[in-house]
């Protein structure tokens, strides 16, 4: 197995990549019961040498559910009738998952409405309270 490339400057050796083949129970007729097709990946990020610890944060708390006790992160493909092709369907969610926690999440800015909205809110209010209060009946004074 190669080597998996998630940047330019952080790469997952194959040793480090646990690969294990089962018997599917995906499509493939009585074929899935002579072919180890299906494809189990595990990797332990806390182990990775050049995974940095900001990152490696991120990734544990965003895949907190796929994370076993033992610190391994496990992923299943069993989506196609080829061994070959559920290999890179994990390998390829890997680095999915990877580079979706690469990055801090954007800080929000609070802001101010803006004066136009902040009167249109209050015209559009002021309409409904009208409209509601046409709709009252008057107290007759008998």
């Amino acid at each position: 197995m190669d080597d998996l490339r998630i940047t330019a400057d952080f790469l997952l050796t194959a040793q480090e990549l646990q690969i294990l083949t089962a018997r599917s129970s995906g499509p493939g007729g009585q074929n899935v019961n002579k072919v180890n097709s299906k494809v189990t990946l595990k990797w332990n990020p806390g182990r990775s040498e050049n995974f940095s610890t900001a990152w490696q944060k991120r990734f544990s708390v965003a895949n907190r559910n796929r994370i076993n006790r033992e610190g391994e992160i496990v992923l299943h493909s069993d989506r196609y009738r080829d061994q070959k092709k559920n290999l890179q369907d994990v390998r390829q969610r890997l680095v999915k998952l990877l580079l979706e926690s690469q990055h801090p999440p954007k800080r929000r800015r609070a802001t101010k409405p803006t004066k136009g909205s902040q009167r249109r809110r209050l015209q559009n209010k002021r309409e409904q309270s009208e409209k509601k209060a046409l709709r009252r009946s008057k107290p007759t004074g008998d």
